[in-house]
């Protein structure tokens, strides 16, 4: 069942002028297909222009707050933060999931927690509120809820390469990660990973895929060691 929209507006704090246009972000082209609606009442439309609104916000983001970093680790960091792992990361912060229209086959499917269908409507949501209140409001929203926090996001996009650095600078043993369990029907798995060093668990991690468990452990294990290291 859909969540009623104005809950999503209080969420993200911008009130839309236009209800059709929230509506399209929010639309998946399965519940357009399934309405025999037509392909330009589904959100990928506004999906094409969010994306690129939200890679222009990052780009001047960074450009004004990273003064020293080069163009190569700008391109990375920029990647990092629009990318669709981190993108569903943020649209699960919104519990965006919950309020899209999608079809009886996509719902059926776990569709509304599949990291390629929110980060998606990440992306509508943001081409919307920029033809709705233009740019400076997809500007606040962005920086309210992309990018805030962008070392952990960084650090969750990179999270498996940068703790296999750490754990080879200290010559501590082999990084691995052990299923822990599955469960759900084959459309909605949840995965639970754990990384070790050796034969010591280090983090553990929950996810729609083994590799976002992955991630999500390793992650994990990167904080518990910046906490041990700045106490």
């Amino acid at each position: 069942m859909n969540r009623d929209l104005r809950e999503l507006e209080q969420e993200t704090g911008y009130i839309f002028r236009d209800r059709d246009l929230f509506r399209q972000a929010l639309t998946h082209s399965s519940y357009a297909n399934e309405h025999r609606l037509s392909k330009a009442d589904c959100n990928e439309r506004l999906e094409f222009l969010g994306d690129a609104v939200l890679e222009l916000v990052c780009s001047d983001y960074l450009y004004r707050n990273y003064g020293d970093k080069p163009e190569g680790e700008m391109t990375k960091l920029r990647a990092s933060i629009v990318c669709e792992p981190t993108l569903a990361l943020c649209a699960e912060e919104l519990k965006l999931g919950e309020y899209l229209l999608l079809g009886r086959g996509e719902e059926a499917t776990g569709g509304r927690g599949r990291a390629s269908v929110v980060s998606d409507a990440m992306e509508a949501l943001i081409g919307a509120i920029y033809l709705d209140g233009g740019f400076a409001s997809a500007k606040e929203f962005i920086h309210g809820f992309v990018l805030n926090d962008i070392e952990h996001k960084q650090l969750f996009y990179d999270s498996k390469t940068i703790l296999q650095e750490m754990v080879q600078a200290e010559d501590e043993g082999e990084l691995s990660y052990e299923l822990l369990r599955e469960e759900g029907p084959d459309h909605n798995k949840l995965f639970e990973v754990r990384a070790l060093v050796g034969d010591k668990e280090v983090g553990r991690g929950t996810g729609r895929t083994k590799k976002a468990a992955e991630a999500m452990a390793a992650y994990r294990a990167i904080l518990k060691r910046k906490e041990n290291s700045d106490g």
